[in-house]
């Protein structure tokens, strides 16, 4: 597995993919991406 952590604004959002799907993408930092969401399931935590 692979963790991807992409900034949109202030906020960070963290995504978790197979490390194939990382590969095949060639993900590297700094990398710019777009993020779309499917949630079958959100959570909410308070800081």
């Amino acid at each position: 597995m692979a963790e991807v952590v992409t900034a949109v604004g202030d906020v960070e959002l963290v995504a978790a993919m197979t490390r194939g799907s990382a590969e095949r993408l060639g993900l590297k930092k700094g990398d710019e991406v777009k993020a779309v969401l499917k949630a079958s399931e959100v959570l909410i935590d308070k800081p």
